[in-house]
């Protein structure tokens, strides 16, 4: 891999690790307002994010490369309310779909095949996570952010299941 792909790869490895830590303080933020539902969501999110940086770091390692974990900011510790840290979650998310957009054009210029499909599936990936948390911030504008409309939103997100795991409650 040539030093200008994996370059950007590092850059994209701290940036889904730094969604990740901005993930966990808003699940710490929602936990200490008793916001339940939207702290499991958020922690939930924290460890999906997580799991694309490390998607990152064994690709860069298969590669040949080394991945470096730089510093990551400190995340914000007050988002006001449930739809403006909703928002701002779309916010970053809609930047780490900038970066991945960059990756794979940098990849189709580089003739990186191996990087093109890796950032295929991060492609498609994003569309999701900007889909799930635009729906989050449509419903909460339709019910109201607050009062019975957040109990019920809160209640809903509380249902969310980790990556991968099945939905229903299936007994084996």
């Amino acid at each position: 891999m040539n030093e200008t792909i994996q370059q950007a790869l590092n850059e994209q490895l701290r940036l889904e690790l730094t969604a990740s830590h901005a993930y966990l303080a808003m699940a710490a933020w929602a936990e200490a307002r008793n916001l339940s539902g939207c702290a499991h969501w958020m922690r939930a999110q924290s460890e999906e994010e997580r799991g694309h940086a490390l998607k990152i770091f064994d690709f860069i390692h298969d590669r040949d490369g080394q991945a470096r974990l730089g510093a990551l900011p400190e995340p914000g510790s007050s988002f006001g309310t449930v739809l403006e840290m909703f928002e701002a979650a779309l916010e970053h998310e809609r930047k780490v779909t900038a970066s991945i957009n960059r990756i794979y054009s940098l990849a189709l210029q580089e003739s990186d095949y191996p990087t093109q499909v890796l950032f295929q599936w991060y492609i498609n990936e994003q569309v999701e996570e900007e889909k799930q948390l635009t729906q989050i911030i449509d419903q909460l504008r339709l019910v109201g952010a607050e009062g019975v409309g957040l109990y019920m939103i809160d209640r809903e997100l509380a249902g969310r299941r980790p990556e991968g795991e099945p939905e229903g409650d299936e007994e084996e």
